[in-house]
């Protein structure tokens, strides 16, 4: 849609509200939503803490000029669903990711905006937690850790780069740790 000067508008619905509002285009590349959608009933979380976590992930140590992210937090069930839907992975898993973010067709770089979701297990992280002596907590949010690290182009798949992935993941941990207190995320 253009307004009389010829300005790009675009029309934002938002889901929760069944409100619309008029944007620019440029208001809109710079405008981030973080969105959260608990599906399961395994564990109570705290939401308004997790964003917290994340908001500050996106400003101190991972920043992006802005992102579109969705966390949906499912049970086993639903989680070995969508790994056999779209990865043909028999079970549940702890965390799938999926980057919907653009790259440049000159040497495949990211965009400074990120833009993807992902599903995390709650009861997969309760389990985790048991097996490698930490909280289910700590795990959550772990996971949704591991998945902004996808959105940044970090990659598991290969053993070299897993462990650069891996150690990564546990500096930005330490650094959570030492600022939030994970328990709160129940």
């Amino acid at each position: 849609m253009k307004d009389k000067g010829g300005k790009v508008f675009s029309v934002q619905c938002s889901v929760r509200s069944d409100a619309c509002e008029l944007a620019s285009e440029t208001e809109h590349a710079a405008r981030s939503t973080l969105t959260f959608r608990n599906r399961q009933r395994d564990r109570p979380l705290n939401l308004p803490f997790l964003r917290r976590i994340l908001r500050h992930v996106l400003a101190e140590q991972l920043p992006a000029d802005s992102h579109e992210l969705c966390f949906h937090f499912v049970s086993a069930e639903e989680m070995a669903r969508v790994n056999w839907q779209f990865l043909q992975h028999e079970g549940s898993t702890d965390v799938i990711t999926f980057d919907y973010g653009e790259r440049s067709a000159v040497g495949g770089q990211r965009s400074a905006r990120l833009s993807g979701e992902a599903f995390i297990c709650v009861s997969d992280a309760a389990r985790q937690s048991r097996e490698f002596k930490t909280s289910w907590q700590s795990e959550v949010v772990r996971y949704a850790v591991h998945a902004l690290l996808h959105l940044r182009g970090h990659d598991d798949l290969q053993p070299a780069k897993r462990r650069v992935m891996k150690r990564e993941e546990n500096r930005m941990m330490r650094q959570l740790a030492r600022r939030f207190d994970f328990a709160k995320l129940e």
